[in-house]
């Protein structure tokens, strides 16, 4: 039997490198799974749709903990680099994924962003 598959609306990864780490990154993806838990925004539950990952380094040593979110969304894939991660910034990501809303501008980085 193969195994389940859960549709998702967007893919969130918290860098778990030893910089990110020693910023409290580990701590951030704890706190926003449970979260995705206990809201059932987790892909897996009823009415979820985000996932949530573990990463290796995002590359942004010097400003983590950092986080990355991929997404479908007009037929091309979205993707939003943001730094300083604190929790309410996660959850905020985490919720216009979810609602198919715009990604939050603050302490995002990458291409695209002034």
């Amino acid at each position: 039997m193969p195994p389940k598959y859960f549709k998702t609306r967007g893919h969130l990864l918290v860098c778990q490198g030893p910089n990110c780490k020693a910023r409290g990154s580990d701590l951030l993806y704890r706190a926003l799974w449970t979260h995705l838990e206990r809201h059932s925004l987790a892909y897996y539950k009823t009415g979820g749709s985000v996932r949530l990952t573990e990463s290796g380094c995002l590359g942004a040593c010097s400003y983590g903990p950092t986080l990355c979110v991929y997404r479908e969304r007009g037929g091309r894939l979205e993707e939003g680099w943001y730094a300083a991660v604190d929790f309410p910034l996660s959850e905020a990501v985490a919720r216009a994924v979810h609602e198919e809303a715009e990604l939050p501008r603050e302490r995002r980085y990458g291409p695209g962003e002034g």
